[in-house]
């Protein structure tokens, strides 16, 4: 599905020493990383995938395509190298968003189908929201509207011990059925899929979320979860897709979407 070319391996590794100063490594904080970050690892869409209609969100180099939450660019701790998509925590201040903050794309989506991969920092915390309404002046946060697939370290961080807060829960609403999840500093494929309602999350080539959106009993489920208090939680059927800065390094590679 993803076609590695050798030829073009070397000039994206050459292209991301020369970024090297400015984007930092992907490695930094990350004692658990058995992988060669020095080996660049990029998706390449294949003509049928594209024939297909998959577009990439990222394309291993720059964040173009995203924007902050709320409006401007991506916050300079948001940075690029070895094809990774990162959150550089040594360049912010525990919660401090003014050069951090949740990253959403540019684009809204309704029916999609979402792949990606990603990593986590030991103990670290993040996740993978959609159908984000951006309207910051009414929603401070993008999980005030838009469900999150759990990005988490579930064998360090405090999280891990509550019931639908661990890797690949759809957070506070629906435990995995199974655990797929990698330890910290491997990398981890998502799949996150929407068609009509019908909502589906993969981790690691297994579904552990199937949930129908937006009926009856998704209201009583969100009723009796965190965002009980959030009137439009859950509620729009096309939105962003957001990364979110949960003040921990975390990474993220070859992100693409079909339009269903």
């Amino acid at each position: 599905m993803i076609r590695l070319f050798a030829g073009s391996m070397l000039v994206l590794s050459l292209a991301a020493c020369n970024n090297s100063t400015d984007t930092g490594k992907t490695g930094e904080g990350d004692s658990s990383n058995t992988t060669k970050e020095s080996e660049t690892v990029m998706s390449i869409l294949t003509d049928q995938e594209k024939a297909d209609g998959w577009v990439a969100l990222f394309d291993g180099q720059t964040t173009k395509g995203w924007h902050k939450y709320g409006g401007g660019p991506t916050g300079s701790a948001w940075k690029v190298a070895d094809g990774a998509l990162y959150l550089d925590t040594s360049a912010k201040k525990d919660w401090q968003i003014e050069n951090g903050g949740d990253i959403v794309t540019d684009e809204e989506f309704e029916n999609f189908h979402l792949k990606l991969e990603w990593k986590i920092s030991k103990d670290g915390n993040s996740g993978i929201m959609f159908y984000i309404h951006e309207d910051s002046a009414k929603y401070e946060w993008p999980w005030h509207t838009g469900p999150e697939m759990q990005v988490l370290d579930n064998e360090g961080h405090p999280d891990a011990k509550i019931k639908k807060h661990r890797a690949g829960d759809l957070y506070d609403l629906i435990s995995s059925s199974k655990e797929t999840v990698k330890p910290a500093g491997e990398w981890n494929a998502v799949e996150i899929k929407s068609l009509n309602g019908k909502l589906d999350l993969n981790l690691n080539g297994e579904n552990v979320v199937s949930v129908t959106l937006w009926d009856d009993a998704w209201k009583k489920l969100v009723a009796g979860s965190k965002f009980a208090k959030m009137p439009d939680f859950g509620t729009y059927k096309k939105g962003r897709i957001g990364l979110q800065d949960h003040g921990n390094m975390v990474w993220f590679r070859n992100v693409r979407v079909k339009r269903l």
